[in-house]
């Protein structure tokens, strides 16, 4: 009993150095924690104040009531609906056109050995490394020539272009801890090797594909740069250059209110979507990182 209580409180004393050196980056977390929660508290208030009580810098104060048709005027005055919606589609099929492609090629990576397997799994790594604006203007001259510079669809494919790289990688850390005696009870059915995927495999990597579908939108859904270059009028644009086009109106109009109303119907859907699926998310991360 005595040696017991000994280990312990080595173990205890052990624990308390390690604590104090993690003390630092729990406080810088934590601070920035509470700065983005400050900056969100204060802009739902903004989108429900009008311009003048901005400016005043009152804007919990509500003197004047709550304003939620700075809502109203933000979707349907500012284009906030087109631009929600073009994001909406571009993320979503994003989203499965990049798994529909990586899943399968994940799996043949990470569960059959040939001679191109090791430099194709390099090459996924280094094509991740590439900067966009490498890629991005030689692709805009060729889309400028093909005469679909403006086109949803050719930019609906360049993301999912850019996506195959991370997430077959990411795919193929699932695929590899799956037991093969899955794979070989099927083969005894008669089942073949594309239907084992489809039906048994594919659905056991489930918390992989959920996490990586989750990245995949929220990443596609806050995107600029390409949005930018290949989306530029009005009716293809994504939410962030319309977001900044409604910035830009606001030195004419002062409808200041209606543009933080926009803020917050854009960050919504991704917040919610990260809030409702966070524990998915973390553990789809923790079983993707560990080998068993």
């Amino acid at each position: 009993m005595n040696k017991l209580k000994k280990k312990s409180k080595r173990a205890d004393s052990s624990v308390a150095p390690n604590q104090l050196k993690l003390l630092p980056g729990h406080i810088i977390v934590g601070l920035w924690v509470l700065f983005t929660i400050v900056m969100l508290v204060w802009i739902t208030g903004a989108s429900l104040s009008t311009s003048p009580e901005i400016m005043r810098g009152q804007v919990f104060k509500f003197e004047s009531g709550l304003h939620f048709e700075n809502y109203a005027r933000a979707w349907k005055a500012n284009s906030i609906s087109t631009y929600f919606m073009n994001s909406l589609l571009y993320a979503t099929c994003t989203m499965v056109g990049t798994v529909l492609v990586s899943a399968p090629a994940a799996y043949v990576l990470a569960r059959n050995v040939f001679k191109g397997n090791a430099p194709i799994k390099t090459g996924l790594v280094a094509a991740m490394s590439i900067p966009q604006i490498m890629i991005v203007l030689p692709l805009f001259s060729m889309a400028v020539h093909m005469g679909v510079s403006s086109s949803k669809i050719v930019l609906i494919l360049l993301y999912i272009g850019m996506q195959v790289p991370y997430t077959t990688t990411f795919l193929i850390t699932f695929f590899s801890q799956l037991s093969h005696v899955y794979e070989e009870a099927a083969a005894i059915d008669g089942c073949s090797p594309m239907k084992t995927f489809w039906v048994i495999m594919l659905p056991l990597a489930q918390p992989g594909i959920v996490t990586v579908s989750i990245f995949i939108f929220m990443g596609i859904w806050n995107e600029y740069f390409m949005s930018l270059i290949f989306a530029a009028s009005e009716r293809n644009m994504s939410v962030g250059p319309g977001l900044k086009s409604i910035l830009t109106a606001m030195q004419y109009t002062g409808d200041w209110g209606g543009l933080f109303a926009a803020v917050v119907i854009v960050f919504l859907p991704t917040l919610l979507l990260f809030l409702a699926l966070s524990k998915t998310i973390i553990s789809g991360i923790t079983n993707g990182g560990v080998k068993g």
